[in-house]
């Protein structure tokens, strides 16, 4: 009996390791099924919680160190105590130690942040850079701890990509699989972040994926839910920022100042964002004339940080203190005006000088200080009839980070659970759509857009835009000697003629010539050495290169609307 017991029990251990085996293997080369998708999702939101987590801790824990004070949440007024010297010697430290590691581990010495994982989920089949990503990871947790100018999500969200990236690789996902696990790890960076999960998930839908595919809603939602919990286990079910009670809004007499806060936000979005594109060419060129070693770039930006933070310490950091000050109303106007202008300039001082961070923090003071500045005058010239000039920075804050972000869904609910006020939604809506509209014109559709614009990378037309891009020649033409190809005889005149293609090159490159040349083919070549002739590996035909086109849009619409 006893014996047959353990027959048995091996037996059955044994077709529970085949069948995790058999489970792995299928997992590795065929993908996820659904039930095995959610589990991963849930794992990857656990994964970019605790990221998130660790990187906040961290920053936290450095400033503690650098700037020696045991509340880093009243840094700002800490900071006015410190010697000037210090104040200015932080940054400059932390700048070289953040151009060391760019310059060893990036190729470009460039950061990473959203704007990459947005490149990443577009053109990458959903991956990023993973040794680039965290060199940058580690470059912002320097640059946030030692009075860079900027804010922690841009880091998280592309740290969160980076394990998504890893776990794609690791189960071979195909493009949508993976593009929906980074969505997950976004979500859950976010969210855990901001202990915002409404708006962890959506902000991963309309940012990153940049749709709202209902397959990818329920694993997305439940990544986000983990990075909250996580975010709570340590902080406890509360709100980044505590309002004041605020009075309701007189909707038919103040709703139009509303309306004139959204325009006037939108304009100062578009201010921050030129700003930090204009700050980002004078430096490249500057560091061009002056022979600059790249690794000496972000060290200068923490000299100009430095200088700025002796009379104006609130620039330091994510400037989450100045922030609750606006919106319980505890600055005055002109202190309001001149912080909200010294942000826009430290924010661009600190992305110049490519010393890293994120934007999304710094817009929400920026707003915050807009907002209270408006509030004051429009309180202060209509009083009976106005609600509390916090409401206004409320607003603010909302209106200009949606325009920055190009996302006013996202926005808008990140606004409501930063604050846990609920009852001024149709105000902070109607600042932040108004703002949104305005701001896309003066950019590409937003910050992140515009930056990879910038880089020659067209996202904001959509995907007929940039889907060329996406594949290669090699995996469309005809090679010589196959069914249809076209022969050598008819190849060389247009070689000759300086028509033809590299073998790596994408369909954009082909689309260009086909409309500059009247050709219904284009030789494939390889390049040889110098003085060499290249050879002939076949040819594109434009009609093949039109059913890639074809089926590569119809592949992301089927995604977008799966």
């Amino acid at each position: 009996m006893q014996k047959r017991f353990k027959l048995y029990l091996t037996e059955q251990l044994t077709g529970v390791r085949d069948e995790a085996v058999l489970a792995w293997h299928v997992l590795r080369d065929k993908g996820p099924g659904h039930v095995q998708f959610w589990f991963i999702a849930l794992l990857i939101g656990i994964g970019a919680g605790f990221a998130a987590l660790g990187f906040r801790l961290g920053i936290e824990t450095l400033q503690s160190t650098f700037y020696n004070t045991d509340n880093v949440a009243l840094l700002h007024s800490h900071a006015r105590t410190l010697p000037w010297y210090w104040l200015l010697l932080i940054p400059v430290i932390g700048g070289l130690v953040v151009g060391v590691v760019l310059n060893w581990f990036t190729p470009d010495g460039r950061v990473r942040a959203v704007a990459d994982v947005i490149e990443g989920a577009a053109l990458h089949d959903g991956r990023v850079e993973k040794r680039a990503g965290l060199a940058s990871a580690l470059a912002s947790l320097i640059t946030l701890s030692t009075g860079g100018s900027s804010g922690r999500e841009g880091p998280v969200v592309h740290l969160a990509a980076v394990i998504s990236s890893w776990v794609s690789a690791r189960i071979n996902a195909n493009g949508i699989t993976a593009r929906d696990l980074m969505g997950c790890a976004v979500a859950a960076a976010v969210s855990a972040s901001f202990n915002a999960p409404i708006a962890g998930t959506l902000f991963a839908l309309e940012v990153v994926l940049r749709h709202f595919a209902v397959r990818a809603f329920a694993p997305i939602a439940i990544a986000a839910v983990a990075g909250t919990v996580i975010n709570r286990l340590e902080f406890g079910d509360v709100t980044e920022f505590t309002l004041p009670e605020a009075g309701g809004v007189a909707f038919y007499v103040e709703l139009p100042a509303f309306l004139i806060l959204g325009l006037v936000s939108g304009l100062v979005a578009g201010a921050l964002m030129r700003g930090i594109f204009f700050a980002e060419d004078i430096a490249s060129e500057l560091q061009r004339r002056s022979r600059l070693p790249r690794v000496l770039r972000p060290a200068v930006a923490g000299l100009l940080l430095g200088m700025l933070a002796i009379f104006f310490p609130h620039i330091i950091g994510v400037g989450y203190e100045t922030t609750s000050a606006a919106l319980t109303g505890e600055l005055l106007l002109r202190e309001a005006i001149v912080f909200a202008a010294l942000k826009v300039v430290a924010v661009s001082i600190t992305m110049a000088g490519r010393m890293g961070g994120g934007v999304f923090s710094p817009s929400l003071m920026i707003g915050a200080l807009t907002g209270l500045a408006f509030g004051i005058v429009a309180t202060a010239i209509l009083p009976d009839v106005s609600g509390s000039q916090t409401l206004y920075a409320l607003a603010g804050m909302g209106a200009v980070a949606a325009a920055v972000l190009g996302a006013p869904i996202s926005t808008t609910m990140i606004v409501f659970e930063l604050t846990g006020d609920w009852q001024t939604g149709i105000a902070v809506m109607a600042s932040v759509s108004l703002s949104s509209a305005l701001a896309s014109r003066l950019v590409k559709r937003s910050f992140f857009l515009t930056q990879l614009e910038r880089r020659g990378i067209h996202l904001a037309a959509g995907p007929q835009a940039y889907l060329l891009s996406t594949v290669r020649v090699a995996s469309t033409m005809r090679r010589l000697g196959t069914e249809g190809a076209a022969s050598e005889e008819s190849c060389w005149p247009l070689i000759e003629d300086g028509i033809y293609l590299d073998g790596n090159a994408t369909l954009d490159a082909a689309m260009a010539i086909f409309e500059q040349q009247p050709v219904s083919f284009i030789p494939v070549v390889t390049i040889a050495g110098e003085g060499e002739p290249p050879e002939l590996w076949g040819a594109l035909h434009q009609v093949d290169a039109l059913k890639a086109f074809n089926r590569a849009l119809s592949e992301t619409a089927a995604e977008e609307h799966s």
